[in-house]
């Protein structure tokens, strides 16, 4: 980061804003990406509590074949699923609403205690409450915290998972949001956070067919595309801003080379936006780069689970689908 960004943080003109309020990892990404060439933002920002709500939404839409894909899977594998160490601490990254989570623990043999990890304070914990409900006699609890950085655990929490056999749960393929390199990176900080002896269940969507693709990432509904704009009203709450989100178009494309959908905001027209004391400016035709969703292969992916530590003890694809869950084991 510049002295120059360093210093934007506390600009006089930003919308009356107090600059003690102002998130800071969140401006530097986005003041970062907006002066980077092409224009980009990483997508764990889109995870605010509207975003989680409209991303809710997405996986129930007829287009996104991902989510009811591997929750069939899922329920498929209860018997195989029971094999798994009886007693365990079940540690879920990226939990959004913990939907998929019933499936694993009824499946499970007497799990000791849940841990959701989310960036979504307000959403994570409104998720967990259904859970803490549904499952009186276990300890249910949340861990707010960017799962993609570093993990430590909080003192309180550490001692008593240590103690249990340890399952991570990594559902509805969200490693292909990391680039194969990142990806590697998260499964080795997963494994260095859940300790020697861990197991991993990991959701991989490894589809290639970009006329199922697409429609999944660019619904008819448009709801892919509020979820997308929803970024920039984030931008505007939350570092004041003045984006006009309707000004920009979402984009969906698969590139075939890099086995990966991209999500674009397209600025249709010439436009500037002030941001933190500096101006950007769009060209016509010039896109903001939101989001990556690699679609890893079996195969590749299995040689990643091997370069970050971890050991492919089986894996499970859905019928007639490219959608797998690998088990994986530390």
């Amino acid at each position: 980061m510049t002295p120059q960004t360093a210093t934007a943080l506390h600009p006089p003109d930003s919308n009356g804003l107090d600059p003690e309020t102002i998130p800071k990892a969140f401006a530097e990404q986005v003041l970062e990406g907006l002066a980077s060439h092409p224009k980009r933002i990483p997508s764990t920002w889109f995870y605010d509590h509207r975003g989680s709500e409209l991303f809710e939404q997405i996986t129930e839409l007829n287009e996104y074949y991902l989510t009811r894909t591997e929750t069939a899977l899922l329920r498929g594998l209860r018997a195989d699923l029971a094999r798994l160490p009886a007693g365990a601490a079940v540690i879920e990254f990226g939990s959004g609403s913990s939907r998929k989570t019933p499936l694993l623990l009824d499946a499970l043999q007497t799990p000791a205690s849940y841990t959701a990890i989310d960036i979504s304070g307000d959403f994570l914990r409104q998720s967990v409450r259904g859970l803490q409900l549904r499952y009186p006699q276990m300890n249910v609890q949340t861990l707010e915290a960017d799962f993609t950085a570093p993990l430590s655990w909080p003192a309180a929490l550490e001692a008593a998972v240590r103690q249990q056999p340890r399952i991570g749960f990594f559902p509805g393929s969200t490693i292909g949001n990391f680039t194969p390199e990142q990806a590697v990176r998260f499964l080795h900080g997963a494994a260095q956070f859940l300790g020697p002896g861990a197991q991993l269940l990991v959701g991989v969507d490894g589809t290639q067919d970009k006329a199922r693709l697409l429609p999944a990432y660019d619904d008819a509904r448009g709801v892919t595309a509020a979820f997308n704009r929803n970024l920039l009203i984030r931008i505007n709450r939350e570092l004041g801003a003045d984006f006009n989100p309707q000004a920009f178009r979402h984009v969906a494309r698969f590139d075939t080379a890099r086995s990966r959908i991209e999500m674009h905001l397209l600025s249709p027209t010439p436009q500037t936006v002030r941001l933190l004391g500096q101006r950007f400016t769009f060209a016509e035709g010039e896109t903001l780069h939101t989001e990556n969703s690699y679609k890893y292969p079996v195969a590749m992916f299995q040689r990643m689970a091997h370069a970050s530590g971890w050991t492919p003890h089986q894996h499970w694809l859905a019928p007639g689908a490219e959608v797998a869950l690998h088990w994986l084991q530390c």
